[in-house]
């Protein structure tokens, strides 16, 4: 697609970055033992938001695939609200499996958890609101969709880039290493790896 292929590429690259938000929640350090109520927080929690990173690693492959160079602005436009929508759904869903799983047996375990649960939310609007720039995009003029793709590219790049905090803080220490022995979670990284493993250099 002549002329959106730079805003192609920078879209790509954008979401790279985004789908590394959703392995915040996959704990990558195995240490020392925890205590069975951490346990049971870590395999619910990893249980519940397994699907959730799947459905955003997924969503990312269909919008990257879209964006080469051959697609049209309507197949384009299609691919990032089904995408966005997808995203913004896989996000709400995180915040209400940490917030139903209440907060884990750690210091300030509470306050962690509502900050990340605030967080996903904030994510899913955020791409909710990118659903609705892209639905807004005129798809008629190719110089006019390139002008609003390169817009949302823009802002999904900010996204990608504010991190996951929250999360961070979340599974710091104990929490971690809880998570990183459920099998869920492990198996829940590496599908994101791969995913944003495709466009990273």
């Amino acid at each position: 697609m002549e002329g959106t292929d730079p805003v192609n590429k920078k879209l790509a690259a954008a979401l790279s970055g985004g789908a590394v938000l959703a392995l915040a929640l996959s704990g990558c350090s195995s240490g020392d033992e925890t205590n069975d109520k951490l346990n049971s927080w870590a395999k619910q929690v990893c249980d519940d938001v397994q699907p959730q990173i799947k459905k955003i690693a997924a969503a990312n492959a269909s919008i990257q695939k879209e964006t080469s160079d051959d697609s049209t602005p309507a197949d384009v436009q299609k691919a990032d609200s089904q995408g966005f929508q997808d995203i913004s759904d896989a996000y709400k869903a995180m915040a209400t499996a940490i917030q139903q799983a209440g907060a884990p047996n750690v210091e300030d375990g509470e306050k962690k958890q509502k900050a990340a649960v605030a967080e996903l939310n904030q994510l899913s609007t955020a791409y909710a609101e990118l659903k609705k720039k892209s639905d807004a995009l005129n798809t008629k003029d190719q110089a006019k969709f390139a002008d609003g793709l390169e817009g949302v590219a823009t802002e999904l790049e900010k996204l990608s880039k504010t991190g996951s905090n929250a999360l961070k803080e979340l599974e710091k220490g104990e929490v971690g290493q809880a998570m990183a022995e459920q099998p869920s979670c492990k198996s829940a990284t590496s599908s994101v790896s791969v995913s944003a493993g495709a466009t990273q250099s």
